[in-house]
């Protein structure tokens, strides 16, 4: 419908992109994965030491403390930290009798969490992190480590157990943990950018003799190889192989096409210049002979026109693929200068609008038939002018380059209900001006040979026909 949106297919990613976007996500999934592994092995470590520490807090408080007969405590005077006797200092100490605790000078202040009760002998229990209120009144926490003992002389009756239980305020470890994070997702952050750069230039490399593939079949699309080179990966042989033997069949089924028309069009060329021949030498003066002789002549034209349209066609008929560029300005300047001397009496003048460097992808004997037909049939109907022009055509990612080709006449023009028939093979605009009426059907046929577009409209700047042909990119 027109005027609705053009469907814009669905394009694949690259195959470096493909490779460097896997390779990207696989990269970033394992850096996560091992930060964690990492995060989470430090978080533990930390842990377990703090634990140690705890416990080693306990046990040197266990070899200071004394008890009487009467089980009465004795505290050592100074600790195995400072911070201990500093309340409010994260570091506490509590001592559970079975008639009472006792607490460090640091647990002066804050109000603790409350202990569960005195832990069997050699008993240890690790907690945390633990709600405790600071003594600004803030919340906070703490990991307490407990262990339970038994002091005792000579008899056994003098025993007493007890439970040593030591806490340290939980920002510690927190601040380590937050330390090592803050490091290691920094140290894993340029090792993973190092990585992504050496990546890039291990994949650049890897795909160097892919994009010289790429790079020599566009110098063979464009013409300026025959066929792809032997130098190549193992990997990449039977693509290049199967190139090169798509070329040569294709060239050779080409040209057994071309030789079997041209050999077929000949064969039919002699007996009918023979027949021609005797049919005009032929004495009959009857009626009957009258006739015959009008019928032959009829029949033999008819077909002497299919023949001459297959040798156009055998010398036309299918294009190579990979076709070396023919200029386009010079090959026309060749047919105006023959179009000329036939239609001198006519005086017609033919111009040039042909853009800098612009060239026909094919073969020239394609782009000599296209321009020949479409000029000569301009030079037959003008009256005194005809305009040649020559564009880029659209343009498509390692394609070779469209073509705009249009030829425009001052002469009367074609009503557009007669279009289609003017170009039927065989049919001529008007049958008083000489020709077989077969050059713009033959245009036609190579245009859709090349998967091209002819218009045919009134010329805007001439008044008379316009004939624009449209090539897509090509191969």
């Amino acid at each position: 419908m027109k005027g609705s949106p053009r469907f814009r297919p669905w394009r694949s990613r690259s195959l470096k992109a493909r490779q460097l976007t896997a390779a990207s996500l696989g990269l970033l999934a394992f850096l996560m994965l091992a930060g964690f592994a990492l995060d989470r092995a430090f978080a533990e470590t930390a842990e377990n030491n703090l634990r140690q520490r705890l416990k080693s807090y306990a046990m040197a408080y266990a070899d200071s403390i004394d008890f009487g007969r009467d089980g009465s405590l004795y505290t050592p005077e100074l600790g195995p930290d400072p911070r201990f006797h500093r309340p409010g200092s994260g570091l506490y100490a509590e001592v559970v009798l079975p008639s009472g605790h006792w607490a460090s000078l640091s647990a002066e202040g804050p109000l603790l969490p409350e202990v569960s009760g005195m832990l069997t002998a050699r008993e240890e229990r690790f907690e945390g992190p633990l709600a405790i209120t600071q003594i600004d009144g803030s919340e906070g926490e703490v990991y307490r480590y407990g262990i339970g003992l038994i002091w005792a002389e000579r008899e056994p009756e003098a025993e007493f157990p007890y439970t040593i239980y030591v806490m340290e305020d939980a920002q510690t470890l927190a601040a380590q943990v937050r330390v090592f994070r803050g490091a290691l997702w920094i140290y894993l952050g340029g090792a993973g950018l190092i990585l992504l750069l050496l990546q890039a230039v291990i994949l650049q490399w890897s795909l160097r003799p892919l994009q010289r593939v790429i790079a020599e079949l566009v110098r063979v699309q464009r013409g300026q190889l025959q066929r792809m080179s032997e130098r190549h990966p193992r990997e990449l042989e039977p693509l290049t192989e199967s190139i090169n033997a798509l070329i040569d069949s294709e060239r050779e089924h080409l040209e057994r096409q071309r030789n079997t028309l041209a050999d077929l069009a000949h064969s039919l060329k002699t007996p009918l210049a023979v027949l021609r021949t005797q049919l005009d030498a032929g004495a009959g003066e009857g009626p009957r002979e009258a006739v015959l002789r009008e019928e032959l002549d009829i029949q033999l034209k008819r077909m002497n026109d299919l023949v001459s349209y297959q040798l156009a066609r055998a010398a036309s008929g299918g294009h190579k693929l990979f076709s070396a560029p023919v200029p386009i300005e010079s090959t026309a300047e060749e047919i105006v200068r023959g179009l000329e001397k036939v239609y001198a009496g006519k005086g017609v003048l033919c111009e040039f609008e042909v853009a800098p460097g612009v060239q026909f992808y094919g073969e020239a004997g394609d782009l000599q038939e296209l321009l020949g037909n479409l000029l000569e049939n301009a030079f037959k109907w003008a009256r005194k002018r005809v305009l040649l022009t020559a564009s880029p055509g659209p343009a498509a990612p390692n394609r070779r380059a469209g073509l705009l080709l249009a030829v425009d006449d001052d002469g009367p023009g074609i009503a557009p209900e007669d279009v289609a028939k003017v170009l039927q093979r065989g049919v001529r605009g008007d049958e008083r001006v000489q020709g077989h009426g077969i050059g713009l059907s033959i245009v036609q046929d190579l245009v859709r040979d090349y998967r091209g577009e002819l218009q045919v409209t009134r010329s805007q700047e001439l008044g008379g026909a316009r004939f624009e042909v449209t090539l897509p990119p090509g191969l």
